[in-house]
């Protein structure tokens, strides 16, 4: 079995730090990821810079992309002129994403849900009119700082129309780190009969993310989010913290025998050379412990 690691470090990983990188420090950590195997990357934002100073300069960012035949390549939006600035680069793919509850939207994309998935219908349009593919990720998907809970019945219905819009993959962001592995189990589960590749972007705020990963991976999602060091959090959801960390999904991807086309050993070094450049320990746990192999089941 093989499924697509997407690390989106770059973006989710750095967009909550206080120290802003440099685009040209940015994109060598894309280059670095990509040199490891990493076959798909969300490299930027196209988002207001006021509202996100950490994503300011993403155009440079993808100006420095070294290879672009190592790896796919992708950029987030949350509008259409999010994807207008996208439009004039040469990635490869676009992230849409919109959020599962109405305040969240509010807060985060300015937009109702509906107005948002009415965006990402346009959006999905024009990428694959561009010849792009165009994933679109439902955040707070398990739950919201704002409205609390969120049922799984909602989050299935909601699913339905982000395969209306055309989209080529859906993925649930656990945006805010509650979710449980029989949430996930269920909600994946669900999706997988829409007919699309399910993913899952995890956070491991209350340290559930490497076993919801697992219950994601039993229930069928073939597309895996992680942030290279764990690094990760979102400036309008508070108290969420770092994503699930890249080479903690692959060891244990690796260790149930599935394939990402990932080394391992180079990606804890990408880690190693990150926690210098940010100025101290990253939340993974792998990168500090370093791989092994363990005894297939």
């Amino acid at each position: 079995m093989r499924v697509t690691v997407c690390d989106v470090g770059p973006r989710d990983g750095l967009q909550n730090e206080a120290r802003t990188l440099p685009p040209e420090t940015r994109a060598e950590l894309v280059n670095r990821l990509a040199e490891a195997g990493v076959p798909r990357i969300e490299a930027v934002s196209f988002v207001n810079p006021a509202r996100v100073p950490a994503m300011a300069g993403a155009e440079d960012v993808v100006d420095r992309i070294v290879d672009w035949d190592r790896a796919t390549y992708a950029g987030l939006v949350l509008n259409e002129r999010g994807y207008e600035r996208l439009a004039g680069t040469p990635l490869h793919a676009a992230h849409f994403t919109f959020a599962a509850t109405e305040e969240f939207s509010r807060r985060n994309a300015n937009a109702s849900i509906d107005e948002s998935l009415a965006s990402a219908a346009r959006v999905v349009g024009r990428a694959h009119a561009d010849g792009r593919s165009a994933s679109v990720s439902m955040s707070v998907a398990f739950g919201c700082p704002f409205e609390g809970a969120v049922e799984p019945s909602h989050v299935s219905r909601l699913a339905e129309e982000v395969v209306g819009t055309g989209a080529d993959e859906i993925v649930f962001a656990d945006t805010i780190g509650v979710a449980v592995p029989s949430q996930v189990r269920k909600v994946v589960k669900g999706a997988v009969k829409l007919g699309r590749p399910v993913g899952i972007h995890l956070h491991n705020t209350r340290s559930t993310g490497v076993a919801n990963a697992y219950a994601a991976l039993q229930a069928g999602a073939t597309i895996f989010d992680g942030s290279v060091g764990g690094l990760g959090g979102c400036p309008f959801a508070p108290k969420a913290t770092g994503n699930i960390a890249t080479e903690d999904l692959v060891y244990l991807l690796h260790g149930e025998g599935v394939e990402t086309g990932i080394d391992l050993d180079a990606l804890i070094g990408v880690a190693q050379w990150l926690e210098g450049v940010i100025g101290r320990e990253l939340p993974g746990q792998v990168y500090r412990a370093g791989t092994f192999a363990p005894v297939a089941g």
